[in-house]
């Protein structure tokens, strides 16, 4: 552990708090790269920890998620199926996925982005959420923002398993040791259900199911140099449903997908007085079969997505008061298909300059980007914060985000390799007191997000453009622009020593901004207007027994940019309890959709009914 203890000594001393109290345990990475105190910058950032992830109970990472304001999802089908993260209207590639540090994007996905329906809550310890564009430290794809996850780091063995709804079970392993200047955590676990048809017309049950295993280490290999290593993999099989003849409307098939997705990173981290580094090469690998057993066992379609990425990020404190975040990095990507293998690099480099005083604090920084397909981007961004009293603080940024056109929408078959980054500039400005996790907490943000160049495909049938001349029916283009714009806010409180309630509400305005279009002042696909959850939870007295509840909210939307299909909103209740039987062993339920209520969030895309589980936890 000594390496933790140099690495929060040498926070604590660079950067002198703004703030007394709960809030100063409160760290992020999304911020600028390496770990610093929340209330020390101005962007939204959002916290949940090990306990609130275990109290919602269950693999379906989505039902955490949806806790954090600005954040809706979208799920084709049942667990398992694609789930799409937009934060505060983006789009649900727009959003970088950092997974114990390492970015986890399909890189051979047609928009590059990250599938949540293959990642499980299960082994998790934090989730961090950062709203707007942040490209200034993370570079492409942090348009919407950054979500950073953390698996569990224990001592002993943590073992967990329940039984629902549709012959579903959900089993997770994680152990662990440490020791003086090391520690080792690994775990593993198995998630498979009968589902439910995709199609919401189908009568089929399309069910899913996923091995996975992670670990993360770290030794320390003198008193400043640690050298440190994380791996995750997971195999997942998913019933789908597709277009069959004669009709070819959305129902019933056998087709399935396979998905074997492997990240890892390794690295050395030096910590002294004045100087942080943390120096590493990660990799992340996603392949993906597609298969119809009606024309037999192999695949029909299958892609390759591979980023290799050496990367080197610090922070330097030259007084009490200054840090300087720096960082550069070079990413190898390469997406393979039935037609061939492309490739591309992106060169970075990036310097955050801050003056963190005590009740005040005021950063900024540039980036530079060189892309071997489209050449060089720059990047600008700025936060502060000021504390009016100890609980209290006004924060404000700006933020530029870009996200570089993927190998799919450059060099498929409706590739088009004049395309240009998408870029956005992000504003946004609040007021908070205390911290999520403290006993009380009130934040009010308003955000407005302008983003132009937005790629979408191009139908043939709908324009004139040499690209069709070869016969294909579609292309990539850039062709839009969108403003997204809104206010947040959260509610927290420890109303007893027994009772915690909070809420998060988003009221968001998503339009079509662009000059000349069809859809030119439409809502954007998929956008509610509106979207709450309130949670709370009770401990009795009664043996410890926990009692809560989550009730989500959310407004009617288009599933099109057309506004031609909409959806309409829907509220979802569900109750949870737990009791622990001895200091070891635990029991615990919950029924989710308690009213049984048919609701979409993708148009033709079936959603569950009520569903109940029961489980057991195990601590040794």
């Amino acid at each position: 552990m000594k390496y933790l203890a140099i690495l929060s000594t040498s926070l604590v001393v660079a950067q002198p708090a703004l703030a007394q109290g709960a809030s100063e345990n409160e760290i992020t990475v999304v911020a600028a790269g390496l770990p610093q105190q929340v209330d020390r910058t101005g962007q939204s950032i959002s916290i949940v920890g090990a306990e609130e992830i275990e109290a919602v109970q269950g693999p379906d990472l989505s039902r955490v998620l949806e806790r954090l304001p600005g954040v809706t999802l979208t799920r084709n089908g049942g667990l398992g199926g694609f789930t799409g993260l937009r934060v505060r209207g983006a789009n649900a590639e727009q959003v970088l996925v950092l997974v114990d540090g390492i970015r986890v994007a399909d890189v051979a996905a047609p928009g590059g982005g990250y599938d949540f329906g293959n990642l499980a809550a299960s082994g998790l310890e934090k989730v961090e959420l950062l709203r707007g564009s942040n490209s200034v430290v993370w570079g492409s794809e942090a348009i919407g923002g950054v979500v950073a996850l953390t698996s569990k780091k224990i001592e002993g063995v943590e073992a967990a398993a329940e039984y629902g709804a549709r012959d579903s079970f959900d089993g997770q392993v994680n152990g662990g040791i440490a020791g003086d200047g090391y520690g080792l955590s690994a775990g593993g676990g198995y998630t498979r259900t009968d589902g439910f048809s995709q199609a919401a017309v189908g009568t089929e049950p399309d069910g899913w199911r996923q091995w996975r295993a992670h670990g993360r280490g770290y030794i320390g290999l003198t008193d400043r140099l640690t050298a440190k290593a994380a791996a995750r993999y997971s195999d997942s099989r998913l019933d789908i449903d597709g277009y069959p003849a004669p009709d070819y409307t959305f129902a019933d098939t056998p087709e399935f997908q396979q998905s074997r997705e492997m990240n890892a990173r390794a690295g050395l981290d030096y910590v002294d007085e004045t100087l942080v580094l943390d120096g590493g090469f990660q990799l992340s690998d996603t392949r993906r079969e597609y298969v119809d057993p009606t024309f037999g066992p192999a695949p029909y379609y299958a892609t390759k997505g591979r980023a290799e990425r050496a990367e080197i990020k610090g922070n330097w404190t030259p007084i009490g008061l200054v840090r300087i975040d720096f960082g550069a990095d070079h990413e190898w990507s390469r997406f393979a298909d039935s037609d061939g293998t492309e490739k591309a690099r992106l060169a970075s480099g990036h310097v955050l300059a801050g003056w963190y005083g005590r009740g005040f604090a005021l950063a900024a920084g540039l980036r530079i980007d060189d892309h071997s397909r489209f050449g060089s981007e720059w990047t600008f961004g700025a936060n502060g914060s000021y504390a009016l009293s100890p609980d209290l603080r006004l924060r404000a940024s700006y933020g530029e985000g870009f996200k570089v056109p993927t190998l799919y929408q450059l060099f498929s078959d409706y590739g088009n390799g004049a395309l240009a980054p998408e870029r956005s500039k992000s504003y946004d400005a609040g007021i908070e007191y205390g911290n999520r996790n403290g006993r009380f907490h009130a934040a009010l943000t308003a955000f407005r997000r302008d983003t132009a160049n937005l790629i979408d495909y191009v139908s043939c049938f709908s324009v004139a453009d040499p690209l069709c001349e070869d016969g294909r029916f579609g292309f990539y283009a850039n062709v839009g622009k969108a403003r997204a714009q809104g206010i947040e806010i959260e509610l927290a409180a420890q109303l007893s020593e027994r009772f915690r309630a909070q809420a998060a509400y988003t009221l968001l305005d998503a339009a079509d901004r662009t000059p000349g279009g069809a859809s030119r002042g439409n809502e954007l696909a998929r956008r509610p207007r509106h979207a709450v959850t309130v949670s709370a939870d009770w401990h009795s007295p009664l043996a410890g027994l926990t009692l809560g509840g989550d009730v989500r909210m959310v407004s009617d939307s288009f599933d099109d940019a057309g506004n031609f299909t909409p959806i309409d909103g829907h509220a979802l209740v569900t109750v949870r309890a737990s009791l622990p039987v001895n200091e070891a062993f635990e029991i615990y339920g919950r029924v989710e959709n308690l009213a049984g209520v048919e609701y979409r969030t993708v148009a033709g895309y079936g959603t569950p009914g009520r569903s109940a589980f029961v489980g057991a936890r195990a601590r040794f």
